[in-house]
């Protein structure tokens, strides 16, 4: 199954373009979009309308790994919003506890999916406790996935453009891939839609998303040669 493309648009005049350049002497300055007007809007709407089926979702899934895998069944975690702000996350656990002793290498990540963790990533249901931070305004539905601290240390200058969009349940890089990229080319797909973020563009990611998760594939992957998100940090942050 092949998703069709999302649709871009080039640069026009009269775009309301805010300028931003890299801490780096003289790099170049990258314009981007700030967040259009009715995005959060948007976003509550959108909501309000899945709410009560998401719930459902949620709780049919929270309880299958509660009886297969015991407690915890939530995951919170610290991650970085826009502008570089700390949120708690919310999702529900698909990975067993980590184990006591030295560090593990960092293919252990996979390797401690739980058994209906690996269906939950797969189909996205561990995201679903993600709408109460939608709600709470610390995400969006559509912008770059928000990341752990130790990851925005590693990025560079450019990289760190990526913070100027809310973080969103969903993005670019979540429909050209998901997992199967790696941090470097997820963040290449978040710049651009850092530059061209709009209603329209939004609209389509998650009609897209719809059509990525069911396709499956790509929910998840190795980071252990990752340079921005292997670890042993990594071990620290299982979900």
């Amino acid at each position: 199954m092949t998703a069709p493309p999302v649709p871009g648009r080039r640069h026009r005049a009269g775009w309301a373009m805010a300028q931003t350049s890299t801490a780096r002497p003289g790099g170049n300055q990258v314009p981007h979009r700030r967040p259009y007007r009715g995005k959060r809007l948007l976003d509550l709407v959108v909501v309000g309308l899945i709410i009560v089926p998401a719930a459902l979702l949620c709780a049919i899934a929270a309880l299958a790994h509660l009886l297969a895998h015991g407690r915890p069944v939530l995951f919170r975690q610290q991650r970085v919003g826009r502008g570089g702000s700390p949120f708690v996350l919310l999702k529900l656990r698909t990975m067993r506890n980590v184990p006591d002793g030295p560090d593990t290498p960092g293919d252990a990540d996979v390797t401690r999916v739980t058994a209906v963790g690996r269906v939950l990533r797969r189909t996205s249901l561990d995201e679903l406790p993600q709408l109460v931070n939608v709600l709470r305004g610390q995400m969006s539905l559509v912008g770059p996935r928000p990341t752990l601290p130790y990851q925005v240390r590693r990025y560079t200058d450019r990289q760190q453009l990526r913070l100027l969009a809310v973080p969103g349940l969903t993005g670019l890089a979540q429909v050209h891939g998901r997992q199967r990229l790696s941090w470097p080319e997820r963040i290449e797909w978040d710049l651009r839609y850092v530059l061209r973020q709009s209603f329209r563009l939004d609209l389509a990611i998650m009609f897209l998303t719809v059509w990525t998760v069911l396709a499956g594939g790509g929910a998840t992957a190795s980071h252990d040669k990752d340079p921005i998100a292997r670890s042993p940090e990594r071990m620290l942050s299982g979900a």
